[in-house]
């Protein structure tokens, strides 16, 4: 079964992406500045001042990077693999409240509620089930592509990046984050960067984009009360050419 289909990573995602920084992490002494990765994708990544009006955000999970385009004023579409998490992201969107449960230890769990956030233009953000690797032919091209934490758990990253160019229009940005996390049960070793990620990346999209930022964002995930996942994801603006 995929495991981004069960309801225990479909918690930790909504826990992930709507949680308030109580409710992830309780802990003062914790990396604060990890928290609200999924705002943060965006808002220390995207350059505004280009004025960009649509955005497709790829692996868009349960959805909270969308709204995010969409309180900036753009038309967004969200797809991603999951057909749970794209239920939840378009429920969200439809003004529904989700409750879920976040693991505090061993059987215990507390019941809490997500919600788009109250300043997301309804609307703007429509969001469908589909495969980075074969997206639909008709997509059309953005001004805006996000894609967070998503190459390196595709089987074969290079299907979609060969795809790139033609989903961006001529000076539009592709904002990708990625924690370099390199594993077999998502990514055969023969797909993976023979080198560091960042010089792959380089390679892969130095024909048709220019880099224009690079910036480490960290991030954390919650398992239980005491266990967190802390990670520092390679985080990069790049612009079409032409």
């Amino acid at each position: 079964m995929n495991p981004y289909e069960t309801t225990r990573l479909l918690d930790e995602y909504l826990l992930f992406h709507y949680g308030t920084p109580d409710e992830v992490l309780p802990w003062p002494e914790g990396p604060q500045s990890a928290l609200g990765f999924a705002e943060r994708t965006v808002s220390e990544l995207a350059d505004f001042s280009r004025q960009p009006a649509t955005a497709l955000d790829l692996g868009c999970a349960v959805g909270r990077s969308s709204f995010e385009l969409a309180r900036n004023g753009l038309d967004v579409l969200g797809i991603d693999f999951s057909q749970r998490f794209i239920d939840a992201a378009s429920a969200l969107a439809s003004g529904e409240a989700l409750a879920y449960r976040r693991l505090d230890e061993g059987a215990a769990a507390t019941e809490l509620v997500a919600r788009a956030p109250d300043v997301t233009p309804r609307g703007q953000v429509s969001f469908e089930s589909g495969d980075a690797m074969n997206l639909r032919a008709d997509l059309g091209a953005f001004d805006l592509v996000h894609a967070a934490n998503l190459l390196c758990r595709l089987t074969d990253p290079e299907r979609l990046i060969g795809r790139l160019p033609s989903l961006i229009k001529p000076g539009g940005q592709l904002l990708l984050t990625t924690p370099c996390t390199w594993l077999e049960e998502f990514t055969p070793r023969g797909h993976w960067p023979q080198g560091s990620t960042f010089e792959w990346l380089q390679d892969q999209l130095g024909g048709e984009f220019v880099l224009d930022l690079r910036k480490d964002l960290p991030f954390l995930i919650r398992e239980h009360a005491r266990k967190y996942q802390w990670s520092v994801a390679l985080g990069t603006r790049w612009i079409r050419r032409g």
